[in-house]
């Protein structure tokens, strides 16, 4: 940490459950479809969407928006937009995602009110230091990558490490989760880092059995905070739920969440937004 705090989340909004973030690729989702994708992803552990299609006009995205908002009646899942703030409110989603190149956060922020969940795209410490000068509640989450190289963004950044990544999540005020490149074996390295979660595209958009994709990058993650969990009892430390664990976690819903699972070693983020524990 910068010495700063973490810093709790504004407008009444409950911390968000990073822990496995699919963002949504309507072209890797093919013929299954990605309402489809997202209700099987959700039911298997996922704890946030993200609707992203940079090919789609603004009309499309607010069906498509709409029929992804119907799926996740119900399971606690928030649904933010890719970029296009202007459409959250027609699309009914929970808030928005924007990149260094996209709106301008305040702008972003007073477009969506106090409310909505903004999340921001960090590749450099100048980029987590020019964020932290931002008025407190002005984001939720950063998004910090590529950390490997990744196909699914073609105009994506050179791919950072996990070094990077864990210089970053640990100078952020707000939790971090990671992107690019990341499969089901690299999760527990990512985990490692003090990473809030993990975001991905291709580990479950196209997949063969979506489910089972989600599943399996749901299990990695809690296994490894289950393991920071071990070690920081053995050492005698604190350890404090990384994923699901209950009342006013949004994407505290799916599968798998409960006390049992309150264990996260250098996770401190999911229901416990002010305190943060490294190992």
């Amino acid at each position: 940490m910068d010495g700063t705090g973490p810093r709790t989340t504004g407008g009444g909004r409950a911390p968000l459950d990073l822990s496995v973030y699919l963002i949504t690729d309507t072209g890797q989702c093919g013929a299954f479809g990605v309402p489809a994708t997202v209700a099987a992803a959700v039911a298997a552990g996922v704890t946030v969407v993200q609707l992203r299609d940079p090919d789609a006009d603004d009309a499309d995205l607010v069906v498509l928006g709409r029929a992804l908002v119907a799926e996740l009646a119900g399971t606690g899942v928030p649904l933010l937009v890719n970029d296009r703030v202007h459409l959250v409110q027609a699309i009914g989603a929970d808030g928005a995602h924007v990149g260094q190149g996209d709106a301008d956060v305040l702008d972003a922020r007073a477009l969506l009110g106090p409310h909505a969940y903004l999340g921001l795209s960090v590749q450099t410490a100048s980029h987590v230091q020019a964020a932290t000068a931002l008025p407190a509640d002005a984001l939720d989450y950063l998004g910090v990558g590529p950390v490997w190289p990744t196909g699914s963004k073609p105009d994506a950044a050179p791919a950072s490490g996990l070094e990077r990544l864990r210089e970053l999540s640990a100078a952020s005020p707000w939790p971090c989760v990671a992107i690019g490149g990341i499969t089901v074996d690299r999760v527990p390295a990512v985990a490692a880092t003090g990473a809030a979660g993990v975001a991905v595209i291709s580990a479950i958009c196209g997949q063969p059995d979506v489910g089972a994709a989600a599943l399996a990058l749901r299990a990695a993650w809690d296994g490894a905070v289950g393991s920071g969990a071990a070690e920081a009892g053995a050492l005698g430390g604190h350890a404090v739920g990384g994923h699901a664990v209950g009342g006013g976690v949004v994407g505290a819903g799916a599968a798998g969440s409960g006390p049992d699972d309150a264990a996260a070693g250098p996770h401190a983020w999911a229901g416990v937004p002010t305190q943060r524990f490294v190992l």
